[in-house]
């Protein structure tokens, strides 16, 4: 078992799942078990892992059952963040039989999801152990589910990246292009940034990456370079920028950009194609 992370506050994510179990109920409600089971009839039944993997979403299944029917009784049988085996029990469930029906999809939906979430990221964060890079997420996350998925990250062992537009300043070679040059960014990101807020740049090539440390920049995203590539910049920037790598990140290949002796590695992919965890609930 592992030490609980904090969930996202309730009242920031249950918008999250009413509108999903909103979007299932339609404008009839759930009209296959309304008609097939009693309505006092009770039952009892677990949410077991079909493979083994990385949890994530318990608190999130819990709200969508407790949404449906307040009545049932939902008990965690493992923490966010933990590894678990084929078969090992996530969530025992007891009730009434329509609310447990009702609520099913949604909670599996977002358990499935989110736990494939954290189940990639450890993947990523394993095998660079050892050294000093952190694997960290990105803004490529399913619409809606940022705060879900950025969860599912920090229970997978890896870190956050900025939330949205509004808590960092990253400035990308569009921006360069609109504003004529990397020079005329800055200064304008220098002249108006508040105290509290990072600025950092994306650069494609050795060149762009000197010319922004010249310019005072402490904090540069090393996009699409080769292994080879991140070791001359970690040479070249020698202590006078945190340095983070992006691009074409995958289990072949982070070990070797990480030993390059970046700071930290980015990767859309764990939130944007991670495979759905396999899980079940059963009576």
């Amino acid at each position: 078992m592992t030490t609980a992370l904090r969930p996202p506050p309730s009242l920031l994510i249950e918008p999250i799942v009413r509108m999903a179990l909103l979007e299932d109920l339609g404008r009839a409600g759930d009209i296959t078990s309304d008609l097939i089971l009693p309505l006092g009839q009770l039952s009892i039944a677990r949410i077991a892992a079909r493979k083994g993997g990385v949890v994530a979403g318990l608190p999130v299944a819990t709200l969508a059952f407790h949404l449906v029917d307040s009545s049932l009784s939902v008990r965690p049988e493992a923490l966010d963040g933990d590894r678990v085996c084929p078969g090992a029990t996530l969530l025992a469930l007891e009730g009434p039989s329509r609310g447990l029906l009702t609520a099913e999809r949604v909670a599996l939906n977002f358990l499935g999801h989110l736990s494939g979430v954290a189940t990639a990221t450890r993947a990523l964060v394993d095998a660079v152990t050892g050294t000093k890079a952190r694997i960290v997420c990105t803004r490529k996350t399913t619409p809606g589910l940022r705060i879900l998925e950025k969860y599912a990250v920090r229970c997978g062992g890896g870190f956050n990246h900025r939330f949205g537009l509004d808590d960092a300043v990253l400035i990308k070679d569009n921006h360069i292009a609109a504003a004529g040059s990397l020079k005329t960014a800055l200064e304008r990101a220098f002249a108006g940034i508040g105290h509290m807020v990072r600025i950092e740049v994306e650069v494609d090539t050795l060149d762009q990456l000197e010319e922004a440390l010249s310019l005072g920049v402490d904090t540069i995203l090393l996009d699409n370079m080769s292994p080879e590539t991140l070791h001359d910049a970690v040479r070249i920037a020698d202590g006078r920028a945190t340095l983070e790598a992006s691009g074409n990140v995958t289990l072949a290949t982070v070990r070797a950009i990480a030993e390059s002796g970046v700071d930290y590695i980015s990767s859309g992919a764990i939130t944007h194609s991670a495979p759905n965890f396999d899980l079940g609930l059963d009576f």
